[in-house]
C-alpha cells in the first residue's frame, strides 16, 4: 500500500528547472555543468583514469547527480584541467556553483531522509519539510545568485506538500515520535490541531476499553466515560510530552499512545523503498526465467534483499 501522499518525492527536485531557466545566471550554470562533464568524461577515457579522486563518474540522470557533480569540482586540480585541455571555470562560475551546492544541500538531505528504508516513519514528513522551508528561508539572504532556484524550490514544496502541512493525522504522527514531539515547529495552531486529534482518538479508545469492563452499578457505568477521560486519556498524553527521553522505547510506558502511534507511523513517507523493491524484483524475473514459480521468486527476492544479514 502506497503512502498517503501517493505522489513520489523523487520528483520534487524537478520543480526548480523551469523557473531557473529564466534566470540571468542560468548560462553560468550551464557552462559549469558542461565543463565538469567534459573533464570527467576525458578522465574516464584516458590512460590515466583515476587521477581525479572523485569516487566514480557522476550520473546526471539521477535526481542527485547534478548536485554531486558540482560538489566534486573542488577535488579537481588545475593541472588536470590543463592536461585534458579543458578551460578552467571563471570566478563567477565558481561562485555560482558554490551557492548552488549550498542551496541544494538541504534539499538532498531532505530527500535522503524521507526516501530511507530504516529509522523513517510517516511522522518524519512534516518536521523535515518544515526544516527545509526554514533553511531555504535563511539562504535567501546569503545566496543571491541562486535566488530564483530557492524561490522555485519553495513553490514546488508548497505545491506538493502545502495541503499536508495542516493535516491533523500527519501532525499527530510527528508528535508521537520522541525525537520531535512538539518542538519541530513554532506554529502553535499546527501543534494544537495535532494534540486535538490525539486527545479525540484517545478518548474514543478509552471509551471502547471501558465498554468491555464490568461495572458494579448502572450509575457507575453511566459516568465511567468521565473518569476515563480525566484519569487515563489526558494524563497519558501529558506524561508522554513531559518525558525528556528521546528513545523510541518510551512508547512502551504509554499503551494508548503506542497503539495510536503504530497506526499512524507504520507507513513510510515516500514510495522510494517500494520502487527499490520492484527494481530488485525486475532484475530477478527476467525473460529467461519467465517460468519461475511464485514461491521460488519470493524466496530469491527475500534472499537478495537480506543478503547483508546472511553474509
Amino acid at each position: 500500500m502506497l503512502p498517503r501522499q501517493k505522489n513520489r518525492m523523487i520528483h520534487t527536485n524537478g520543480y526548480h528547472v523551469q523557473p531557473l531557466g529564466n534566470a540571468k545566471d542560468c548560462g553560468t550554470k550551464q557552462v559549469g555543468h558542461t565543463w565538469l562533464q567534459k573533464l570527467w568524461k576525458k578522465n574516464a577515457t584516458s590512460s590515466s583514469y583515476g587521477q581525479i579522486k572523485h569516487g566514480g563518474t557522476p550520473h546526471t540522470w539521477l535526481w542527485r547527480g547534478s548536485y554531486k557533480l558540482y560538489t566534486r569540482r573542488e577535488r579537481v586540480p588545475s593541472e588536470m584541467s590543463e592536461k585534458f585541455k579543458v578551460k578552467m571555470l571563471s570566478p563567477a562560475e565558481i561562485a555560482f556553483l558554490t551557492q548552488y551546492c549550498t542551496v541544494m544541500k538541504p534539499v538532498t538531505k531532505t530527500l535522503n531522509i524521507l526516501q530511507s528504508e530504516t529509522n523513517t516513519h510517516m511522522g518524519w514528513l512534516l518536521p523535515v519539510i518544515f526544516q527545509l522551508e526554514a533553511k531555504l528561508g535563511r539562504l535567501e539572504v546569503s545566496c543571491k545568485l541562486c535566488l530564483p532556484l530557492i524561490r522555485a524550490i519553495q513553490v514546488g514544496v508548497q505545491k506538493r506538500f502545502g495541503g499536508m502541512m495542516g493535516d491533523p493525522e500527519l501532525i499527530a504522527a510527528a508528535i508521537f515520535l520522541t525525537k520531535f514531539k512538539t518542538t519541530w515547529t513554532e506554529k502553535a495552531n499546527i501543534i494544537e490541531a495535532g494534540l486535538a486529534y490525539v486527545k479525540h482518538h484517545i478518548e474514543h479508545m478509552t471509551e471502547d476499553e471501558m465498554e468491555h469492563v464490568g461495572h458494579s452499578s448502572d450509575e457507575d457505568d453511566f459516568f465511567s466515560s468521565l473518569k476515563s477521560k480525566k484519569s487515563k486519556g489526558t494524563s497519558e498524553l501529558d506524561g508522554f510530552l513531559a518525558c525528556v527521553s528521546d528513545k523510541i522505547d518510551l512508547l512502551n510506558s504509554f499503551p494508548l499512545i503506542k497503539k495510536l502511534s503504530l497506526k499512524l507511523n507504520t507507513g513510510l513517507p515516500a514510495s522510494a523503498a517500494c520502487e527499490r523493491l520492484f527494481s530488485c524484483a525486475g532484475l530477478l524475473f527476467t525473460a529467461n526465467r519467465a517460468r519461475m514459480n511464485s514461491t521460488n521468486f519470493e524466496n530469491q527476492l527475500l534472499l537478495k534483499l537480506n543478503s547483508k544479514f546472511i553474509e
